[in-house]
């Protein structure tokens, strides 16, 4: 069937629409637009009435348009290095200037934004960047990235996990950057280049510490043999003793950091710190009540002091001052080398003698409280394991991950699974005091931390005595020196540490018995001549003086109920008590020909007399009355004594047999007492509820009076009476004395002057 045209099924509607324009037309009116646009905008707005909106550029425009510019950066980088390969270095060089902080280049240095294009380009050529790049990689390196946005820090961070995984070489560089970065002073270099950024919210150093921590982490997770290659670099970082108090503080706490996420360098780390802490401790040879006699000022200055991770980047105006100042001279001015000072000392030298050695206790007391609250955290921890993976950025307010493939937070850890951290964690302890701490004669406080650590559990206290007692009297194979240094620390522990039982003090007593009965055994069955110079005898004297000390403190811990005796009539008498069988050989002990009342400490032996005295258990002055007699020209004070060379030769024969005896214990015994009161002000509060002070065992007045009223019956001699104290209240001196017992040497006259001079 046909239809014609004119059928009204072949009459197709004109096109909706604006009529067609044409071509050259529309070519005068865009020229006419595009040099007069207020043209256009007004036409279009007269036409009807009806005005035309702007067009509104999409997200995909915006995605579209960051991608021509990442691809732009990209083929620069390209090309850069594809330059630098045939010899043309300026396209590399103007791309190395890109990181560097007010190069002329990029005036101020280039913005975030475009920064943070350039790392993304370099993300994508890694496994290009050989050794001849070297100088593009330290410059991305050494950036200051840590105080950018957030933004930045993530792909900062991605890309040199990147960097390593694909060239592990760059590995050493990237890790002494960020061991350095830790420190304290190498912070404000970093800071004192960086990119301002555009947050108003303060940068503290906690933050840029925290993003040095995401930054190893995602390293270690990538890197699992980066422990090996960290360590050194975290030990050559440490700031040197002689460094403020702030540097060493700043680089302790991110050390513990880092034991948090690497538990493999926990030990070397955890014996790195009180290395170093040794190292100030052993130059404090004066009591610190002498330094804050003449030091009255500074008595609250500690109470205000800010937490260096708590200081806003570009407001650390002292410490930068300091750091000016600093001369970088790290000679050891131990305090050993002031040894051969004369007596014209000026009064200058002794201020600056006081300063050095408050500046030394402060950075001590930090040190230790640092370590005092890692322990304590740990300690606390039983049922949660901590887990730094994840950091807080005050910038946005928000949670920035190492990496986003991190492993989700460890789970809730059992009781037995947090004691297990707890012991391995007092085992390496113990291990680093059998290494360190126990071979260090001078040391006072660093050894407190083994001693709070064993506090926690009776089985640590055990360990720890037990490993005391075994090298100071069953491991024939250690130096004399160090099983002298053992039988004073378990002298001292056990006497000082509140959470030591009866029971422990009783076997520890009986085993140090046992061992002097077994020496005088063998003295006895050789018949040899008695040789005072002998080394089996200096062990004996530090024994025997462990064995005193002891007694003083805790002889009521010592005595066991005795049988109830009967009456004639069958009645129950009185309990009395007596002392344990393994105390009667310390009678042998006190009168053998050995004499160990002539040669340990002065102040144990007059502790000990006097306790034994007034307890029933030995009456010692007789000894001491003929010790004097026999060697008038010794005296009696609170260190051991040494007759000047000048009168060596009017000794009498048996003076000067005498003088030997002391002589050659004098190394090992010189009032060597570990655990001396603790005088440190930050750190005290970890020890006071444990420790043991001598007030509150020293016999009460009626026993002091007993004892005096015996005392002047019996030393009714043409001599003077054995000198307690160097006038007033004899008893009351002795005691003060004994109370504080040091292991530091006798004063220098340098500090005896400063507290006039002062």
């Amino acid at each position: 069937m046909f239809h014609s045209n004119s059928s009204p099924f072949n009459q197709r509607q004109p096109k909706a629409g604006p009529s067609t324009i044409p071509l050259r037309h529309h070519q005068d009116s865009t020229q006419k637009s595009m040099e007069n646009p207020n043209l256009k905008r007004s036409t279009a707005a007269s036409k009807d009435g009806i005005a035309t909106q702007r067009p509104v550029i999409s997200n995909s425009r915006v995605k579209q348009d960051e991608k021509y510019r990442k691809d732009m950066y990209l083929v620069f980088v390209n090309n850069a290095l594809l330059q630098k390969s045939k010899g043309i270095v300026e396209p590399f060089d103007e791309l190395v200037s890109q990181f560097l902080p007010g190069s002329e280049s990029s005036g101020a240095g280039a913005s975030v934004m475009q920064l943070r294009l350039w790392v993304s380009a370099l993300s994508h050529v890694v496994s290009q960047l050989e050794r001849t790049h070297s100088a593009l990689v330290e410059a991305v390196i050494n950036m200051p990235w840590v105080t950018m946005d957030s933004i930045f820090v993530k792909s900062y961070i991605s890309f040199v996990g990147m960097l390593v995984s694909a060239r592990p070489e760059y590995l050493s560089l990237v890790l002494e950057k960020t061991a350095r970065g830790f420190t304290f002073r190498s912070s404000l270099h970093a800071i004192h280049g960086s990119v301002p950024e555009g947050s108003s919210s303060p940068l503290t150093r906690r933050v840029v510490y925290d993003r040095l921590h995401c930054l190893l982490e995602h390293l270690l997770s990538l890197v699992p043999t980066l422990p090996s290659t960290l360590q050194p670099l975290l030990v050559r970082n440490f700031p040197h003793k002689r460094q403020e108090k702030a540097d060493q503080q700043t680089y302790i706490q991110n050390l513990l950091r880092v034991t948090e996420y690497c538990p493999a360098l926990a030990d070397r780390i955890l014996a790195t710190i009180i290395d170093r802490a040794i190292q100030i401790d052993v130059e404090i040879q004066v009591e610190i009540e002498e330094i804050e006699v003449n030091d009255s000022s500074r008595d609250n200055e500690e109470l205000f002091t800010l937490d260096p991770f708590d200081t806003v980047v570009g407001q650390e105006g002292s410490d930068s001052e300091d750091e000016e100042g600093y001369d970088g001279n790290l000679s050891d001015l131990s305090s050993d080398a002031g040894d051969d000072a004369d007596d014209e000392e000026s009064p200058i030298e002794v201020e600056q003698d006081i300063t050095h050695v408050r500046d030394m206790v402060s950075k001590l007391d930090a040190m230790l409280k640092l370590l005092f609250d890692h322990f304590h955290r740990t300690h606390s921890s039983l049922t949660t394991i901590h887990s730094p993976s994840a950091a807080h950025d005050p910038q946005t307010n928000t949670i920035f991950t190492a990496s986003p493939s991190r492993p989700p937070p460890v789970p809730r850890a059992t009781p037995e699974r947090g004691y297990d951290l707890r012991r391995s964690q007092f085992i390496t302890l113990l291990s680093i005091f059998d290494r360190t701490i126990l071979r260090t004669f001078k040391s006072r406080y660093t050894q407190f931390l083994i001693f709070w650590y064993s506090s926690l559990d009776p089985e640590f206290a055990d360990i720890f005595q037990g490993t005391l007692l075994s090298k100071a009297l069953f491991e024939g194979a250690q130096p004399i020196v160090t099983r002298a240094a053992a039988a004073s620390y378990i002298a001292s522990f056990v006497s000082r540490a509140r959470f030591v039982g009866d029971d422990s003090a009783k076997q520890v007593m009986g085993l140090l018995c046992d061992f002097l009965e077994a020496h005088l055994d063998i003295c006895d069955a050789s018949g040899e001549a008695f040789d005072p110079l002998a080394a089996q005898h200096t062990l004996f004297y530090a024994v025997a003086q462990a064995a005193f000390l002891i007694f003083c403190f805790r002889w009521r811990d010592l005595q066991v109920d005795d049988e109830l005796e009967m009456d004639d009539l069958g009645i129950d008498s009185t309990s009395h008590k007596k002392w344990i069988p393994k105390l009667d050989v310390m009678q042998r002990v006190v009168s053998s020909t050995l004499n160990p009342l002539k040669v340990c400490s002065p102040n144990v032996v007059e502790q000990f007399a006097r306790v034994a005295q007034s307890t029933g258990f030995i009456y010692c002055y007789t000894i001491l009355e003929n010790n004097r007699r026999l060697d008038p020209h010794g005296s009696n004070t609170s260190t051991p004594l040494k007759s000047p060379p000048s009168s060596a030769k009017h000794h009498t024969p048996r003076s000067q047999h005498v003088q030997l005896l002391r002589d050659a214990a004098d190394a090992d015994l010189t009032t060597f007492f570990p655990f001396d009161p603790y005088r440190l002000p930050l750190s005290v509060s970890y020890i006071q509820g444990i420790y043991r002070e001598w007030g509150s065992v020293a016999l009460d007045d009626e026993e002091e009076e007993e004892e005096e009223e015996e005392a002047e019956e019996v030393q009714s001699s043409t001599l003077k009476p054995w000198p307690i104290g160097d006038g007033g209240d004899d008893t009351d001196a002795l005691g003060a004395s004994f109370g504080g017992m040091s292991i530091s040497p006798v004063r220098p006259n340098s500090f005896q002057r400063s507290t006039v001079r002062v």
